[in-house]
C-alpha cells in the first residue's frame, strides 16, 4: 500500500526533523511532502506546499497565518494512507485525489505552542501569533478531528493534546540515536584544543542559547555545588548569558560555542552532569546523555520527567533553589553509568520503530496498513 508523509517545514536540525528522518526509514516508499524544505541536502521530497514559492518561505512568523490555508491545497496523490510530523498545522493537511479519502495518521510533537500554550514559548507573544491565536484555535481544533488516530511523543503533550483538542492519543517517545553515544568519543585536534582548555570536572548545559532553554539555572547550580560550568551551543542570548556568568560566578563558567558531535560526545563523557532547566515537550539532550552514561539533573515538570529516573539515572527538580541544586548535584554524582546506559537504550531508534509500525497498522487496519518497505 503507498503512503505519504509529510512534515511542517525542513530545516537542516531539528528535533522533530529527527523523528521525520525515522519516519522516511520505517516507511521509505512514503512520499514526502511539507511546507518548505530548507533542509540543505538532508532531505529530498515529492512536493512543498505553495507557501514555498513566495517571499514568506522559511520566515515561520510571518507565514503563520497562512499555513492552515496552504496545507490545504495540496496535489493530487494516489496514497492509501498520510501520516503527518505535526508540531504546529501539519495536521491540517489535505491532498487532492485518491489520498483525499485516506485515513490520516498524526504524530503529534505538540498542539502548536504558539497559540494553545504561549506561556511554554515567547514566541506566542508576538504580534502576530496574538492576532490570530483565537480564530486559529477554533479552526484548529476542528481539524484536528479528522485524523484516525494521533500519537504524543510524550504523556506531557498528550494532556495538552486532550485540553486543546478534546481528542485521547497513544503515547509513542520520539527516537534518539543513542548508539551514536555508545563507546568512547573521537574529538580532532582542534577539539582536543578546546577540551585542554577546560576543568576536569564541570557540570554541563548544552542546548540553543535562547532564553526558554534557562541556561542560567546552570550556572546556578554551578554556584550551588561549587563546581565549573561549561555552556555549549550558540544562539541569541550568548551576550546575556556571558554577562550574567561574569557577574553570578567570574572564572568559573566556560563557553563552547556550536560544538561538533564528537566535540558534544567528548564533553558529555567528561561533564559531573547534564543540566537541563528547559520545560520541553520530551527533551532529546538528557536522552543522549544518559545513553553516555552521564545523569542528568532536570526540571520535573515536562517529558524530562518521563525519561530520568530521580536517583537512579539523575535528578529532577522543582524549585531550582540553592539547596534543592546543591542537594541534585550530590544525587546525581552518585547513580550508576550502566543504568543510565539502559535507561537511554528504551528510548532507541528501533524501539520507536516497533511501536509507530505496530501503532499505524493497528489505527488504519491490516487490509490498509503502512508497509515498512516493498523492496
Amino acid at each position: 500500500m503507498s503512503g505519504v508523509l509529510v512534515h511542517e517545514w525542513l530545516a537542516r536540525r531539528g528535533g522533530s526533523e529527527n523523528v521525520f528522518e525515522s519516519l522516511t526509514r520505517v516507511f521509505p516508499d512514503a512520499a514526502r511532502y511539507c511546507l518548505w524544505n530548507d533542509s540543505e541536502g538532508r532531505f529530498t521530497v515529492d512536493g512543498e506546499t505553495w507557501l514555498a514559492r513566495t517571499p514568506l518561505r522559511g520566515h515561520k512568523a510571518a507565514a503563520l497565518p497562512l499555513m492552515p490555508l496552504a496545507w490545504r491545497g495540496l496535489p493530487d496523490v494516489d496514497a492509501d494512507w498520510i501520516l503527518t510530523s505535526s508540531h504546529l498545522f501539519a495536521h491540517h493537511a489535505r491532498f487532492a485525489g485518491a489520498a483525499s479519502h485516506a485515513p490520516k495518521l498524526v504524530y503529534a510533537h505538540t498542539p502548536a505552542r504558539y497559540i494553545w500554550n504561549p506561556e511554554l514559548d515567547g514566541r506566542g507573544g508576538s504580534p502576530i501569533a496574538r492576532a490570530v491565536a483565537a480564530p486559529l484555535k477554533s479552526l484548529d481544533r476542528r481539524r484536528a478531528q479528522e485524523p484516525v488516530a494521533i500519537a504524543a511523543n510524550s504523556v506531557f503533550v498528550q494532556e495538552r493534546i486532550a485540553q486543546a483538542w478534546h481528542r485521547e492519543s497513544t503515547v509513542i517517545h520520539p527516537p534518539v540515536d543513542v548508539a551514536g553515544f555508545l563507546g568512547p568519543s573521537e574529538p580532532d585536534e582542534r577539539d582536543q584544543e578546546i577540551l585542554e582548555r577546560l576543568p576536569d570536572r564541570f557540570l554541563l548545559g548544552f542546548s540553543r542559547f535562547i532564553p526558554y532553554k534557562r541556561l542560567d539555572l546552570v550556572i546556578e547550580a554551578g554556584l550551588a555545588a561549587d563546581v565549573p560550568v561549561v555552556l555549549a551551543g550558540a544562539g541569541s542570548d550568548e551576550d546575556r548569558l556571558r554577562a550574567f556568568a561574569e557577574e553570578r560566578a567570574p572564572g568559573r563558567v566556560h563557553f563552547v560555542r556550536s560544538p561538533g558531535h564528537e566535540l558534544y560526545r567528548a564533553l558529555l563523557n567528561r561533564c559531573i552532569a547534564l543540566v537541563f532547566p528547559a520545560v520541553e515537550d520530551f527533551g532529546i539532550v538528557p536522552v543522549e546523555a544518559m545513553a553516555a552514561g552521564r545523569p542528568v539533573i532536570a526540571n520535573a515538570v515536562g517529558g524530562t520527567a518521563e525519561t530520568i529516573v530521580h536517583g537512579s539515572t539523575g535528578a529532577l527538580v522543582e524549585h531550582w533553589s540553592r539547596d534543592e541544586l546543591r542537594r541534585a548535584v550530590e544525587t546525581a554524582s552518585g547513580v550508576s553509568a550502566d543504568a543510565c546506559r539502559t535507561q537511554g537504550m528504551k528510548f532507541s531508534e528501533e524501539v520507536f520503530a516497533d511501536r509507530i509500525r505496530t501503532w499505524a497498522a493497528e489505527s488504519v487496519g491490516e487490509t490498509s496498513a503502512p508497509e515498512e518497505s516493498r523492496a
